[in-house]
């Protein structure tokens, strides 16, 4: 499979990242800081295209690690990572991580689901057919993940640390409104220019503890 210019290994029961996520790579680049963190990881793609795309001289001195609750999505990831010298790790969210990154985490990146419990039946049958339901039904509204991974966010993120994640166009003011709530500046990042032949129609959440 190829993402962000790459190409990663991935197979059955793993989710792949779709090209709309590149804009939460673009936008991970713009921050700075070398310890880097990809939670609801799949194949690992994002962090390590993250990581990938750091001056060379971060890149040097850059931590990166991830996690899944999927066991074939972690055994992906850690054949990714590996020789980028990333770790991978298997668990539900921030439980998956080592203790010592409690505090540290500069740039966390998290594709977690957000398509809600009722639209699953409308996505290519690519998608709801081969790819884990984990990786793709959000709950109700979408954001039953997004709310957990939020909540906890600042107790890992290094003061000025940012989280990024992926929503649906309708799903901003929620997204804004659950950021807040959680004592983080919110900005919203789009890319849905149908004048920009390289627009991928994604939108991204960058919450700043």
């Amino acid at each position: 499979m190829e993402f962000a210019g790459r190409r990663w290994s991935v197979g059955p029961g793993v989710f792949v990242p779709r090209r709309r996520t590149e804009l939460m790579v673009r936008t991970a680049g713009e921050l700075s800081g070398e310890v880097l963190v990809d939670l609801c990881c799949g194949c690992g793609a994002v962090g390590g295209s993250v990581l990938l795309g750091l001056p060379d001289g971060v890149r040097a001195g850059a931590e990166l690690h991830a996690a899944d609750v999927e066991p074939a999505a972690v055994e992906h990831a850690r054949h990714n990572l590996a020789p980028l010298g990333g770790a991978a790790y298997e668990g539900d969210l921030f439980d998956a991580l080592p203790a010592a990154l409690r505090g540290r985490i500069d740039v966390l990146t998290c594709n977690a689901p957000y398509v809600p419990t009722g639209a699953i039946g409308t996505m290519p049958p690519e998608a709801r057919e081969h790819e884990p339901a984990v990786a793709l039904d959000g709950g109700g509204d979408g954001l039953d993940v997004l709310r957990r991974v939020v909540a906890a966010a600042s107790a890992w993120l290094a003061p000025g640390g940012s989280l990024l994640f992926e929503i649906g166009g309708g799903q901003v003011d929620a997204a804004r409104a659950l950021v807040t709530e959680h004592r983080m500046m919110p900005r919203v990042v789009t890319d849905d220019d149908p004048d920009d032949d390289d627009a991928t129609g994604g939108t991204v959440v960058v919450a700043t503890r």
